[in-house]
């Protein structure tokens, strides 16, 4: 489980996003991450259990650092507001689509996916739902994804306004080909975080979009 601390050091870190602050809050924070880093080593344990892809993975190497890259941001402020983490074979800088949870006190979210692919990747994984648009559309119907996630994020930022070049209008596909990230989500409340069940709940969520992960993963593996 999430300790109700750690929500409680980045719903303060939100309000005194500096280094002064966060120097004088430093075990504070260290006790934060290690506490979410258990919780990610705790999901990793039981999922691995279905996904032989994540074997081996170990929570350390799957978060992400606390430190923001603000050389060409407008947005100078020093920290990330939230603790997030990508599990995946091959790590979490793999072109490999993969698992994702992302803790931030009123923005919970599990996920997963494949974010922003280069060029040939995503070439050649809007073919491979192109040739097999029946099985890609039954994955997104199954009943536990349905459930979960309900579909694929679609937002325009994410999309494009037209096929892609070599793309019918009517494709059957079309909405999915537009897309230039595929990645499902769903929200967490805070109050979930804090139950004993939450890796419970996360494992399901991971499990349910094993299929789509597999998938994609068969695409880039195909490149390769």
């Amino acid at each position: 489980m999430i300790e109700p601390q750690t929500l409680k050091f980045l719903n303060q870190l939100k309000k005194n996003n500096n280094k002064p602050w966060f120097d004088a809050h430093r075990k504070e924070y260290e006790a934060g991450r290690i506490n979410f880093q258990n919780f990610i080593q705790l999901v990793i344990e039981q999922l691995e259990k279905r996904d032989a892809t994540i074997t081996g993975t170990i929570a350390r190497d799957c978060l992400f650092r606390i430190n923001r890259d603000i050389r060409f941001a407008k947005d100078k402020t020093p920290y990330k507001t939230a603790f997030a983490a990508s599990i995946k074979q091959g790590g979490k800088k793999s072109l490999f689509a993969g698992y994702y949870f992302h803790l931030e006190p009123g923005k919970n979210f599990i996920g997963g996916g494949l974010w922003m692919p280069e060029a040939a990747q995503l070439k050649n994984l809007r073919q491979e739902i192109d040739y097999n648009w029946d099985e890609f559309k039954s994955i997104l119907k199954e009943k536990k994804f349905k459930n979960i996630f309900g579909d694929l994020y679609k937002g325009s930022d994410q999309s494009l306004s037209s096929t892609p070049k070599g793309y019918e209008k009517d494709n059957p596909a079309a909405d999915y080909l537009k897309l230039k990230s595929f990645i499902a989500e769903t929200t967490i409340e805070d109050s979930d975080l804090t139950k004993s069940t939450i890796h419970k709940k996360t494992v399901a969520a991971f499990e349910a979009l094993q299929p789509f992960l597999k998938f994609i993963n068969r695409s880039i593996t195909a490149e390769e």
